[in-house]
């Protein structure tokens, strides 16, 4: 439609909500405003409108306003409860110096619409704006109680240090991304933004959910809320807050059920690794007969290993490297005295290992050398010293269970 026609009769605007949804106890805890136009015909979306450049701010600005003060309308004449998330980009929040906004929240304060359950969707992309004024506004809104979202985030893993100043209650994460050919890079963005979020204080929010593996893996990458139209499509009327939780439920608890059966399995090949390791044990014989010790171990871990070494408890390697190339064992014997404490968490590994005299198994990882992920088996042989077993990709790949 023309922009003209939209601003010119607002009458042909209303609003829609998409429900946003808890991962906690499966309920409806809040709904993103999204405007429709009626063109004639149809109900379309408003997304051409305000994506268009050249529609000047202060039309959209104000189709805003009006969309959001139906909303407020209609939650406070239903006795909706819950979060209303609004979207706005940086440019409509500057317009008069965000004081529209504040004026028309303010005035729906007074009729019993709390500042705390209105959500501010702010996109990533919003930051390259004058980031300085945008963040003086959303911290200012801030003190009124007002919640801050930040919407497509990862999508610049430079703002990461901005997304960390704002301090922004909710974090969106768009799970379209994962069905993209650098789904790969984007698992490594996921985990730094949640910790991102956990330092922050901030809860993950996945949008754009549309079927049931971008679900599995919101909620497998801790995200506290989720939206989509696999959950629900947004809708003129307000779904009832435990509409879908019996539904979500069960959708979940087959989550929880397979993660727990590959947890079993994941411990059940440790457990099997300790025991090659401790029927070769009693072969060791210190660290001067080091290497002849390694080739009982690389007899037992000929499957799954490609490297194998044995370091003391500062790190040191008092062993060479036993590397697997083709079907052969090679001595890597000028690894020997390499030290690797300033690996993270390699230290507090080892007093783990040493406390517990137990096997550990890391998280997956990129190896240095090959580029491979892998992940390494280290397991205490006596109180310093301690064996490292790489495991190979394929070997990894061939087990579910090492994969997550």
């Amino acid at each position: 439609m023309d922009p003209l026609d939209i601003i010119s009769d607002l009458s042909k605007i209303k609003p829609v909500y998409q429900p946003v949804f808890s991962a906690v106890r499966y309920t409806v805890i809040g709904y993103e405003l999204i405007g429709r136009c009626f063109d004639g015909e149809n109900w379309i979306s408003l997304d051409d409108f305000f994506q268009d450049p050249d529609v000047p701010e202060e039309f959209k600005a104000e189709v805003e306003q009006h969309l959001l003060q139906l909303a407020l309308t209609e939650m406070i004449h239903s006795d909706i409860q819950g979060y209303l998330f609004i979207n706005r980009n940086a440019k409509q929040l500057m317009v008069n110096n965000g004081e529209d906004l504040l004026e028309t929240l303010q005035l729906y304060k007074s009729k019993g619409f709390t500042m705390d359950r209105i959500v501010i969707e702010v996109t990533e992309h919003d930051f390259d704006e004058d980031f300085e004024a945008l963040s003086h506004l959303l911290l200012y809104y801030k003190t009124y109680g007002i919640q801050i979202a930040v919407d497509h985030v990862g999508a610049k893993s430079s703002n990461i240090d901005r997304i960390r100043q704002l301090e922004p209650h909710f974090l969106k994460i768009d799970t379209t991304i994962i069905r993209q050919a650098n789904a790969d890079s984007f698992q490594d963005i996921i985990y730094s933004l949640s910790m991102l979020a956990r330092r922050i204080g901030a809860a993950l929010l996945f949008e754009h959910i549309e079927d049931d593996f971008q679900l599995q893996f919101a909620w497998k990458h801790g995200g506290r809320f989720y939206q989509g139209s696999y959950l629900a499509e947004p809708d003129s009327s307000f779904l009832a807050k435990s509409a879908l939780a019996s539904n979500i439920s069960e959708k979940v608890y087959k989550y929880i059920t397979r993660e727990k059966s590959l947890i079993e399995q994941r411990l059940s090949l440790i457990l099997q690794w300790e025991d090659k390791v401790k029927k070769v044990l009693p072969k060791w014989d210190g660290p001067k007969k080091v290497n002849g010790f390694i080739e009982w171990i690389t007899d037992q871990f000929n499957e799954e290993s490609f490297r194998t070494f044995i370091c003391n408890s500062d790190g040191q390697q008092v062993s060479a490297n036993f590397r697997k190339r083709g079907d052969k064992w090679v001595v890597e014997s000028q690894k020997k005295g390499s030290n690797w404490a300033f690996r993270p968490y390699f230290l507090e590994n080892v007093m783990l290992m040493k406390t517990w005299h137990k096997g550990i198994l890391s998280e997956l990882y990129s190896d240095i050398e090959t580029k491979e992920t892998i992940r390494t088996f280290s397991f205490p042989l006596t109180e310093q010293h301690f064996l490292f077993i790489d495991l190979r990709y394929s070997f990894i790949y061939e087990h579910e269970c090492l994969m997550i």
